[in-house]
């Protein structure tokens, strides 16, 4: 008798029954939407104040809104196309685009971290002669911070589970971080006027981008690397199924994830001649198709099941 094959679909959504309540347990395409419309409206507030302090802190940050603005419109995009279902030439459906839509985030936000790096060193090489107004932007910035606190909160539930809102979620955190910084300039600027401040504010922030960028990029490359997800270890997984009774001997298994918190899962399975004799083969598969679920939030398994001696039998073929 020739190998058995199963496939469990998704698993998972009945462990998660308890969603929160509340904007923060909304579409990830709704969530994205406020946290745009949040955005959008922070960053016209601190290109007007940027104008009008001449702070390069708050033109940096503004630069860095407008990159998140643009970052959210692309994984809005992203997650459109990614609700899209599975056809005949996208066999997994589209959960991909959101990958792609964070690759694209990762870029711009190392591009912007490195402009803003270098017009910071050329402040502080050749002071503007402008003085920077240290109340105003302190003014702006206390804006800033509040708004992108409201947009973390409405992010942060999601980011857990999608590659692509986790992308504008360390974005927002960033900008969060980002006035924090500019705050502590303009009151140093505003109380002793020392207007270096405002460069340095924009080295930090700068270097607040850089490296959130690239522990995203590194995600996006184990994504489509197709690395196993962090935390998982094949070792475990095979051990698990080793110990289901009826099962002998495991081999090509495989671990990889569509996106963040989609993981598949493939694996050849040699299982005892009787249970295939006793029609108990359908039975088993039904049970790793649980361990699996249960044990290691594996969204969509697949198993080839194959009597003993099948194995070798490949081998000679």
């Amino acid at each position: 008798m020739g190998p058995v094959g199963g496939t469990a679909g998704p698993t998972l959504v009945g462990m998660h029954d308890h969603a929160p309540a509340g904007i923060r347990g909304g579409h990830p395409r709704r969530l994205l939407a406020v946290s745009l419309g949040i955005t959008a409206t922070v960053l016209i507030v601190q290109l007007v104040g940027a104008i009008l302090t001449g702070s390069l802190a708050l033109l940096a940050d503004a630069g860095h809104m407008f990159t998140d603005s643009s970052g959210l419109v692309i994984a809005l995009i992203a997650a459109s196309v990614a609700a899209r279902p599975a056809d005949e030439r996208q066999t997994y459906g589209y959960q991909r685009a959101e990958v792609f839509g964070a690759l694209l985030n990762a870029v711009i936000l190392i591009a912007l971290g490195v402009w803003i790096a270098v017009e910071a060193v050329g402040r502080l090489i050749r002071p503007a002669e402008a003085e920077v107004q240290g109340l105003p932007m302190l003014v702006v910035a206390i804006i800033g911070l509040v708004a992108n606190g409201v947009s973390l909160y409405v992010l942060s539930v999601a980011q857990r589970t999608s590659i692509n809102v986790r992308g504008a979620y360390l974005e927002v955190l960033g900008d969060l971080l980002g006035s924090v910084v500019v705050i502590i300039a303009a009151g140093v600027i505003w109380l002793t006027g020392w207007m270096p401040a405002d460069a340095v504010a924009s080295l930090v922030i700068a270097a607040l981008i850089v490296p959130r960028a690239i522990t995203l990029l590194r995600e996006v490359f184990a994504v489509l690397g197709e690395r196993a997800p962090s935390g998982t270890k094949v070792t475990d997984i095979r051990d698990h199924i080793l110990g289901t009774e009826g099962v002998v001997d495991v081999h090509d298994v495989h671990v990889w994830q569509l996106t963040r918190g989609a993981p598949v899962f493939t694996a050849h399975v040699v299982v005892a001649t009787d249970y295939f004799a006793d029609d108990r083969a359908g039975l088993l598969l039904s049970q790793l198709q649980s361990c699996l679920a249960r044990h290691f939030d594996v969204e969509h398994s697949t198993f080839q099941l194959e009597p003993a001696g099948h194995v070798e039998h490949e081998a000679h073929a």
